[in-house]
Formats: structure tokens, sequence, C-alpha cells
């Protein structure tokens, strides 16, 4: 773009500029959006109106920054709120043609050529499309780290451990183990093992379905990593098909202690060190 032309596009960017908030408030706000977050709405549309001003005189880095820091905004926000990404886009299209007649406007009143119109609408149209590829990327990215973050809460909550005594925890499994809980369930024993400063941890299998040999072999890594930090470990709830599974993938269970219940493994424990207060 010519030094003349850019001169020329001042009085536009100054002119979308001072319109910023009434170009905002123009466009209806959409029914999903909450009170609390229309005036926030109203802002992310000023900032953007006043990038896309920017981007008729700043170089294409400058451009790219802009956006990049707007849509970074806005979508960790979306994704906050629960609001789909086809509302952000919305936003960003709307003000295509709006800004695109203003420009087109003061084409007619700076007496630009034809050249000169089209190169400046065609960077305009540039700007806009970059910002719907910089938004998509940038939400779905929240989006992915959002339920990454609720899949590993979810895992957390789903191998507990509960302490019965100042030095007895139990972790009661209920449902399939898969890789990514069996490497939570060995994290979990070692960390509160060491935290709570326990003696001993059952790992109750009551309400486990299946045993394959990955679980089994997981299960019978994580007692022998307790049993290096000095924690004794205890499988409760083994049912005799459970016994048969091990059995048939060969493990030997001669020295793990197992317990067909919960109970029972507590009834040890008490025959053992006194009385213990659940």
């Amino acid at each position: 773009m010519t030094p003349e032309t850019t001169a020329t596009l001042k009085p536009v960017t100054k002119k979308i500029v001072e319109q910023k908030e009434q170009l905002a408030r123009a466009v209806s706000i959409p029914g999903e959006i909450g009170k609390e977050a229309s005036e926030q709405l109203i802002t992310w549309r000023m900032e953007l109106i006043e990038a896309y001003a920017d981007s008729l005189r700043q170089d294409a880095k400058q451009v790219t920054q802009s956006l990049e820091k707007w849509s970074d905004n806005v979508s960790g926000k979306l994704v906050e709120l629960r609001l789909p990404l086809n509302l952000a886009l919305v936003e960003i299209s709307d003000y295509r043609e709006v800004i695109g007649s203003i420009i087109k406007e003061e084409a007619k009143t700076q007496n630009l050529s034809y050249d000169d119109f089209y190169e400046i609408l065609t960077q305009f149209n540039n700007t806009v499309d970059q910002a719907v590829q910089l938004m998509s990327q940038s939400y779905m990215e929240d989006f992915k780290n959002t339920i990454q973050n609720a899949y590993y809460a979810v895992n957390e909550l789903s191998v507990p451990i509960v302490r019965v005594t100042e030095t007895i925890g139990v972790i009661p499994i209920v449902g399939e183990i898969d890789t990514n809980r069996a490497q939570l369930l060995m994290e979990n024993a070692l960390k509160q093992g060491e935290e709570y400063e326990l003696e001993t941890i059952i790992i109750d299998l009551s309400g486990v379905s299946v045993i394959d040999t990955m679980v089994a072999h997981q299960l019978f890594k994580v007692i022998n990593a307790l049993e290096l930090t000095g924690v004794k470990g205890i499988l409760s709830g083994i049912r005799p098909d459970i016994v048969q599974t091990m059995v048939s993938l060969g493990i030997n269970m001669k020295d793990v202690y197992t317990f067909s219940s919960l109970h029972r493994a507590i009834e040890s424990l008490q025959s053992t060190v006194g009385k213990v207060n659940i």
C-alpha cells in the first residue's frame, strides 16, 4: 500500500474508532448472553472494532498480535461462561459488512482509485478472516484444556483415599480400571500415603467388575511401590472369580495380603494392632 493511500486511511480509521461504541451497541445481544455478560460483550465488540480500524494502517505483524490478544481474552471467557464458538464467529463477521460500508463511503469521499479501494478492502477482509481463524484456534485450545482439567478432576474423585484411623487408609475402587485410572491409583496411593503418614493402605476391589492382565499387574505394582515406602498394601474384595483370573494370569499372590471383603481386612488389622475406630 502506497504512503499516499495510507494517509487517506487516517480519516477512515478515526471515523471507525469514534463510532465504535455506537457500532457495538447497534447489533442486538444474543439471547443466550446473560444480563451480566452483556456489557462484557459490548466491550469485546469495541475492542474488535478498534482492532479492525487499526488493521487498516498497521503492518501484518501488528495486526496478528492485536487479534491474538483479543481472541485469547474472549475465547477463555466464552469457555468459562459455556458459550458456543459460533457466537464469537458471528460477532467477528457481523462487522465485515458494517465497516466495509464505512470504508466504501470514505473511499468515495477521498476519491480513491478502484485499485486503492480494492487493496484496502482486501486487506480488511484478510483481517476478518484471520480473526475467525485465531478465534477458532484459541477457543478450541481453551475448550480442550477445560475438558482435560475436568477429566483429571473426575479421575481424582474416582480414586479417593479414605482414612479410617491415623495410620490406616482405604482406597475403594468402583467400576473399570483403565490405564489412566491405574496410573492415578499409583500416584494417589504413594502421595497420600506419605502425606497422611499411613502405615497400611487397603485397596478395596469390591466394586471392580473385571480384572485383566493390565489391572492385575498394576495393582501389584502399587503394592510393591507402597512396600518400598514402608507402607503395607492390602487387597480386599477379592472375589473367587478375581482369584481365578489372577491365577490363570500366573500372578504370584503368595506375598500379598488379600481378603474377601473390606470388613475382614479391618478385622485382621484389629487383631494385630488393636481396636480400629471407624
